[in-house]
């Protein structure tokens, strides 16, 4: 197998180094407290952990390869269409029998190792709490649908809080790899990093986004859109609701979200983990959105700013106290239970994550998305998104 190595002109960067450290034997115990903490394994490894989702459901996952026969690939040349790997997570019954899936796969994990200058084969994949094709729950009617976008030279597993917390209250989440921006593992093995040529845009991922929307309403009709027609766990089909639709990325999944909305009414509410808007977005939108800000508010940033100014619907900005830019990702967690084993100062820990405690972080990465698709895609208010909270002091409402 033969990859296209990525390192930028800076070296190894602080989400390369974070991919290394996710690769490291990571486990997740299911009893375990949403506390940063760290142990080793009887081989000497580091032994992270990931907070179990709050919800009253298991959860299930089951990957997807998807193939858009109406684009050429970028990078593979004629008779070669775009492909992307995506995961859909839902909540799910009779777990028992079912394995945790991996946080990603050993490829990609190697692969995010050798890009940050470690050996390959020093660590496995982080488990997460989703049981791989297990059967799906259905409490009743249809289930809400939230689609998620990442960042730029990422991959779609960087927010599995998130995407465990919806999932466990009763909704399916889609995530994507925006293939040569992310690590990617295909079926047949092969494996795909970012790249700097081509460099995706934000429009780029609206485009595989409004896509993956399509493969979403095949699944809702019963339809299989996996290209090797794998198996799909008992009950997906004709368990997505196509009319309750919602998006969230972050950073440049933030600004395809924005672009996703304005181009596709599908998408009923969106929500930005600090999105740039950069290119900027200047189309009126009408439906509801939520920014959650961090290094790119509305005060400093003009794109930002004017994209909030053509919100017409429904609109939110909050902002914690102490984030950074990916304090709303899995970043803010995993990264404290490293940065004793590697020797971090307390300086760089900051520089990583900021001030907000990763405890506080997992919180409010749990509560505040969750009471924003509920509220627009189920019509469940909840008083969180009213205004300040005592049970959040560092979540700010901006005016």
């Amino acid at each position: 197998m033969t990859t296209t190595p990525f390192m930028n002109r800076e070296g190894m960067t602080r989400r390369r180094m974070l991919g290394a450290a996710l690769a490291v034997g990571v486990a997740v115990p299911m009893g375990a407290a949403p506390r940063a903490r760290a142990a080793s394994t009887a081989s000497g490894l580091v032994q992270l952990t990931l907070p179990v989702p709050t919800g009253p459901y298991p959860v299930g996952t089951v990957p997807l390869h998807l193939v858009d026969a109406s684009r050429p690939d970028p990078v593979a040349g004629p008779g070669h269409h775009r492909e992307l790997m995506a995961a859909v997570w839902y909540p799910a019954r009779g777990v028992e029998r079912y394995p945790l899936a991996r946080w990603t796969s050993p490829a990609v994990a190697r692969a995010l190792l050798t890009s940050a200058g470690f050996p390959a084969d020093v660590a496995v994949a982080p488990l997460t709490a989703g049981h791989e094709g297990a059967p799906v729950r259905r409490t009743g009617g249809r289930l809400p649908v939230v689609v998620f976008s990442h960042g730029a030279h990422d991959q779609r597993a960087d927010t599995t809080i998130v995407v465990q917390e919806l999932a466990s209250h009763g909704y399916v989440v889609v995530t994507v790899d925006h293939t040569y921006d992310a690590f990617s593992e295909f079926p047949d093995g092969r494996l795909t990093v970012p790249l700097d040529v081509p460099a995706l845009t934000p429009r780029d991922f609206a485009t595989d986004i409004r896509f993956v929307l399509d493969r979403v309403e095949d699944l809702a009709a019963g339809r299989n859109p996996d290209a090797e027609h794998r198996p799909l766990p008992a009950g997906l089909l004709g368990a997505l609701d196509p009319q309750r639709i919602g998006m969230f990325g972050w950073s440049k999944g933030a600004t395809a979200t924005a672009f996703v909305m304005n181009e596709d009414r599908r998408v009923r509410a969106g929500l930005s983990f600090d999105g740039p808007m950069q290119p900027m977005v200047t189309t009126d939108l009408d439906r509801p959105f939520m920014l959650m800000t961090a290094e790119y508010p509305r005060a400093t940033q003009p794109s930002v700013a004017e994209f909030w100014s053509h919100l017409r619907g429904w609109r939110l900005n909050v902002q914690a106290e102490g984030a950074v830019h990916s304090s709303y990702c899995d970043v803010q967690f995993l990264i404290p239970q490293l940065a004793q084993a590697v020797g971090m100062s307390d300086a760089d820990l900051q520089g990583w994550i900021g001030t907000l405690d990763p405890a506080r972080a997992v919180r409010i990465q749990q509560a505040y998305p969750l009471a924003f698709f509920d509220l627009h895609l189920r019509h469940h208010r909840e008083h969180l998104l009213d205004g300040p909270n005592a049970a959040f002091p560092e979540v700010k409402f901006i005016p």
